[in-house]
């Protein structure tokens, strides 16, 4: 079996690397609501500190299972394989950041 790449995994890899970017300042806002801290204090340790920006794109890559999900429901698997490899690009700046820094 072949594997090609097509315009559905482009598409699905463009959503996969922005989407948690979009989603990152409703991670930030959802943490400051449940630990009772200020949305601008958390924005700040975000922007500042290399390790906490590492946890919370962490936690908005998970926001990248509603496509995901949405993609293998309506059986466009080529999206759901670009959503796949657009969060992989991820890893290896959280794991650089977790442990080498």
């Amino acid at each position: 079996m072949k594997f090609r790449w097509t315009v559905s995994h482009t598409i699905g890899l463009i959503i996969g690397i922005i989407f948690p970017f979009l989603a990152l300042p409703l991670v930030v806002f959802l943490l400051s609501q449940f630990e009772n801290l200020s949305f601008d204090y958390l924005w700040e340790q975000f922007l500042n500190l290399a390790v906490v920006k590492s946890k919370y794109i962490s936690l908005s890559l998970i926001f990248n299972l509603l496509f995901f999900y949405f993609f293998l429901n309506k059986e466009k698997y080529d999206l759901a394989k670009g959503i796949i490899a657009g969060t992989i690009l991820y890893f290896p700046y959280i794991l650089y950041v977790n442990f080498l820094i």
